[in-house]
C-alpha cells in the first residue's frame, strides 16, 4: 500500500513537473517577449532557445543583439557557460586594446581547440602568444609580403588558377569555387610560411592532396562544433568514448598532424641555417619541440587558408548578383590598364593594385557582411565594466560578434544589410580573375547556408560556371 501511494505521488509529481515545463518553456516561447536580449529560463538559462537556433546561430544572435539598446546581451546556460555577446565597437576596442591583458583566450577556449591547434598562436595566451607574434612579425612585414605577392602568388595565379578557370570555361564544367580558392590559399600560405609547395591546386584543381584538404576542413568544422554542444559534459563523454563526431575529429587531426610532422622532419634533415621563412625562424630556437612546431604550422595554415578563401568566396557570390558593382570594378581595371599601357590579362604591379580603390572597397564591403572570423571569444580575468555599461564577471566569457557588428543599423544606417562598396569610398590576385572570367553562380539569388567552422564557410560550397570574357564586355557607357 505504501509502495502504491509512493508510486501515485511520484506520478503526480512528474506529471505536474512536465506540465509546468511545457507551459513555461514551450507555450510561452510562442509569445514574443518584450525584454531585450536572449530569453532566459529558470535552471536552463538560454539553453532552450540556443538548441532551437544553434543551426543558425549567427543570424539568431544577430537578431537578438540588434534589438538590444547597446547591442550587447548576457548569455548563460548550464555547464558554467556564462558571459556576454557584444556587437558594440566600443566594447570590442575595450577587449582587444584598452583592457587587453584582462581578456585572454581562457581555459575553456584553449581546452576545446587544443587537440587541433595545440599551443599555436590562435590557441595560446601571455608569453607564449607574444613570442609567436613577435617571431611572425619579422616574416610578415610589408616588404616580405609585397615580394611574395609579386613573385609567388603571381606564379600560382598564372600557372594554376587561371588555367583551371580557362579549361572549365571551355568544357562548361561546374566548379566549386570555394574549394578552388581554399586550395589556392593553402598552397600560397605553405610556400610563404614553410617554403613548401603542396601542389593542392595542381592538375584540374580538385585532385591534389584531397585527403588532407578534407581532413583539414573536417578538423576545423568539428572543433568549432564543440562550442555548440548542449552540455560541455556531453562533449567530454563523446571524446572519452571516442564516438561520433569526436572520433571523426580525432581521425582528421591525425592526418593534418602527419602532414605538419613531415614538413618539420624534412626541414630538420635539410639543416637550414638561414632564417628564410617563418618555420626556419622557429626551428632556429632549439627550445621549440617538434610538437610545438607542428602547432605553429597548423595555426598559420588556418590563418592563411581559411580566412582568405572565405573572404573571396563570399565576395564572388555577392558580386554575382550585383552587375553594377562588377562593371565598376571592370571600369577601374580598364582605366589602370589604359593608363599604364598594359595588355588584357597581364599581371598588375603592387603600386597598380594600390590604385584599385573601388575593388578594395568592394572586398571590404564583402568582409563587413561576411567576415572570415564571424565570432571570437575571450575570458574575463577580473570583474569589469564594458564601455556600454555592461557588467562582466570574473571567469565569464566575452564574445565579440563581428558578423553581427557588420549588420547593426546604429553603426551602418538603415541600409546596413545592403552590399554597397561606395560606403567605403566616402570616408590582389582578385583583379586577374575578375578581368578575365565571368562567374555564373548557380542559385545566385539564394544566400548560401552558413557553415560555422572556425571561419565562415559555405556549407555546400559555391558552384559556378566560368566564361572567359573579352574587353568588349566592359560596358563603359553604363558607368557615369
Amino acid at each position: 500500500m505504501a509502495i502504491d501511494l509512493f508510486s501515485i505521488q511520484s506520478f503526480l509529481f512528474f506529471f505536474l513537473l512536465s506540465l509546468y515545463l511545457y507551459l513555461r518553456f514551450i507555450a510561452s516561447s510562442k509569445k514574443a517577449h518584450k525584454k531585450p536580449g536572449f530569453k532566459t529560463y529558470p535552471i536552463f538559462g538560454t539553453l532552450p532557445d540556443f538548441l532551437r537556433n544553434r543551426h543558425r546561430f549567427l543570424d539568431w544572435s544577430t537578431e537578438v543583439l540588434s534589438n538590444c539598446p547597446t547591442n550587447s546581451a548576457v548569455f548563460w546556460r548550464p555547464g558554467k557557460v556564462h558571459g556576454i555577446i557584444t556587437a558594440n565597437p566600443s566594447n570590442v576596442e575595450h577587449i582587444l586594446k584598452t583592457k587587453f591583458e584582462n581578456y585572454p583566450k581562457g581555459t575553456r577556449f584553449i581546452t576545446l581547440l587544443q587537440d587541433f591547434l595545440g599551443r599555436g598562436i590562435f590557441n595560446s595566451d601571455a608569453e607564449l602568444w607574444k613570442v609567436q607574434r613577435k617571431t611572425a612579425s619579422y616574416e610578415f612585414n610589408t616588404k616580405s609580403l609585397r615580394n611574395f605577392v609579386m613573385e609567388n602568388v603571381t606564379v600560382e595565379i598564372n600557372t594554376r588558377l587561371l588555367p583551371i578557370l580557362s579549361k572549365a570555361s571551355q568544357t562548361q564544367r561546374v566548379l566549386d569555387l570555394q574549394d578552388i580558392l581554399e586550395r589556392f590559399a593553402f598552397d600560397n600560405i605553405c610556400k610563404l610560411a614553410f617554403n613548401v609547395d603542396p601542389g593542392s591546386l595542381g592538375g584540374d584543381g580538385t585532385t591534389g592532396n584531397t585527403e588532407l584538404m578534407k581532413a583539414f576542413e573536417d578538423a576545423t568544422t568539428l572543433s568549432s562544433e564543440r562550442f555548440m554542444y548542449a552540455s560541455p559534459f556531453l562533449g567530454r563523454v563523446k571524446k572519452y568514448l571516442n564516438v561520433g563526431s569526436e572520433r571523426k575529429l580525432k581521425d582528421s587531426i591525425k592526418i593534418v598532424h602527419e602532414f605538419a610532422d613531415n614538413i618539420i622532419k624534412s626541414r630538420m634533415e635539410q639543416k637550414v641555417e638561414k632564417e628564410e621563412d617563418l618555420l626556419s625562424r622557429f626551428i632556429a630556437t632549439d627550445e621549440n619541440s617538434p610538437e610545438f612546431l607542428r602547432d605553429i604550422i597548423i595555426s598559420f595554415i588556418l590563418a592563411g587558408r581559411d580566412t582568405t578563401s572565405s573572404a573571396l568566396s563570399w565576395f564572388f557570390w555577392l558580386l554575382s548578383s550585383k552587375p553594377e558593382v562588377k562593371q565598376n570594378i571592370l571600369k577601374e581595371l580598364d582605366e589602370i590598364r589604359v593608363r599604364d599601357s598594359k595588355k588584357l590579362g597581364k599581371t598588375y604591379s603592387f603600386d597598380e593594385l594600390r590604385d584599385m580603390h573601388y575593388l578594395h572597397a568592394a572586398i571590404s564591403e564583402a568582409m563587413r557582411l561576411y567576415p572570415p572570423v564571424p565570432v571570437d571569444t575571450k575570458s574575463c580575468l577580473t570583474d569589469d565594466i564594458l564601455p556600454d555599461g555592461t557588467f562582466v564577471g570574473k571567469g565569464w566569457f566575452v564574445t565579440y560578434h563581428t558578423y553581427a557588428m557588420g549588420r547593426m543599423e546604429r553603426i551602418w544606417g538603415k541600409n546596413c544589410s545592403e552590399f554597397l562598396p561606395e560606403r567605403w569610398l566616402e570616408n590582389n590576385g582578385v583583379s586577374a580573375v575578375i578581368e578575365r572570367f565571368e562567374m555564373d553562380v548557380e542559385s545566385k539569388d539564394k544566400v548560401p547556408e552558413h557553415l560555422l567552422s572556425l571561419t565562415l564557410r559555405m556549407k555546400y560550397g559555391l558552384s559556378v560556371k566560368v566564361k572567359e570574357r573579352c574587353v568588349d564586355e566592359i560596358d563603359l557607357s553604363t558607368i557615369m
